[in-house]
């Protein structure tokens, strides 16, 4: 037996001797493994690993030779000693990014099939050995995606645009959104300053609400935009998300990609009724430590305050004005900040 094993070691040695790298041969698939398959050649046998199969991806060996097939192989290394050739199949066919440069430029349209889903965005098989990377904010203008999965599919087919190319680096950037015109590069002719337009309420924040005027395209409502006469502290106070509402156009920029809107712009500010030493009638609302507090009959808050009065100012003060009735009173300031008049103390 060992006599055998000996004269096999001298024969394999032999066939190795006569070996050189770059020989292509004929050979047998003996066995597949997960790491790649043995090949006969004839009295010795070379592993073909799984990497040197094809340009492209695979998971297995399997999926590109079987048991028993006869496959053309190329020699890509081999030790005499140790009697270990490693052999290619993928280094008989042209590096398919050798020629990158022409075949995907900046710019050119590609179809491919979808290869791989990552939480970042998703690899697009182009050919054989030639994958692009889809960024997970490549794929949208106007929408937040979570996750390519929630959109596409392993074998997909889909269309792309080369968004960048770097060939020592093997690495393509693609993008479907560059397939569309970018919703937000006419934004100011589409929504132009003090238009209105119609939107439904779709999301809350603590600061206002967002309005969808068009998918993908949402105005910001801000809080201090929804009333002129109330202080809003929460947009739950005066909306209800999926409500529809008219909205006018505050701000809108294409390069900040942002849309501003309001609800109180489209009625005049009530406040603009009111000027210096007209002469108002209000009902009292609350008598305060701080003053009395009126509303008019479009709801606007009045104040005669009691900033710099004596206690018995003041007790006279809450003496001539009772809760619920109405009085005529002189206005001494309009506080459009404060969203507020001031009336004339009347003991002065």
């Amino acid at each position: 037996k060992e006599l055998l094993n000996d004269e096999m070691k001298e024969k394999r040695q032999e066939i190795l001797s006569q070996m050189e790298v770059g020989m292509v041969l004929e050979g047998i698939v003996k066995n597949v493994t997960e790491f790649g398959a043995f090949v006969d050649l004839g009295g010795i046998d070379g592993l073909l690993h799984i990497t040197d199969i094809t340009w492209g991806r695979i998971n297995h060996p399997s999926e590109k030779i079987s048991l028993g097939e006869k496959i053309k192989v190329k020699v890509i290394d081999f030790d005499v000693k140790n009697i270990k050739i490693s052999l290619g199949m993928k280094q008989l066919e042209d590096n398919p990014w050798s020629n990158i440069e022409s075949k995907y430029a900046e710019g050119t349209k590609v179809k491919g099939k979808v290869v791989n889903l990552m939480n970042y965005g998703l690899f697009l098989e182009l050919q054989e050995g030639i994958e692009g990377l889809i960024h997970i904010s490549e794929m949208s203008w106007t929408k937040h995606i979570k996750h390519p999965k929630d959109i596409y599919q392993i074998n997909d087919e889909i269309e792309a645009v080369v968004i960048s190319l770097d060939v020592n680096e093997k690495k393509i950037a693609l993008g479907i959104k560059q397939l569309l015109e970018d919703p937000w590069q006419s934004i100011e002719n589409k929504y132009p300053l003090k238009t209105k337009h119609k939107g439904v309420v779709r999301h809350f924040t603590q600061y206002g609400a967002f309005i969808e005027l068009e998918e993908g395209i949402d105005g910001l409502l801000h809080i201090s935009d929804m009333s002129w006469t109330s202080t809003v502290k929460h947009p739950s106070e005066i909306l209800n998300l999926n409500d529809e509402i008219e909205v006018q156009i505050l701000e809108v920029s294409s390069d900040e990609r942002k849309l501003g809107v309001g609800i109180k712009q489209l009625q005049e500010d009530p406040l603009t009724a009111y000027s210096k030493g007209d002469l108002v009638k209000a009902k009292v609302v609350k008598i305060l430590e701080k003053g009395i507090i009126f509303s008019t009959a479009n709801s606007i808050e009045g104040i005669i305050p009691f900033n710099d009065l004596s206690d018995s100012e003041k007790q006279d003060l809450k003496d001539q004005y009772q809760l619920d009735n109405e009085y005529e009173l002189a206005v001494s300031e309009v506080n459009t900040s404060m969203k507020k008049i001031f009336f004339s103390n009347s003991s002065n």
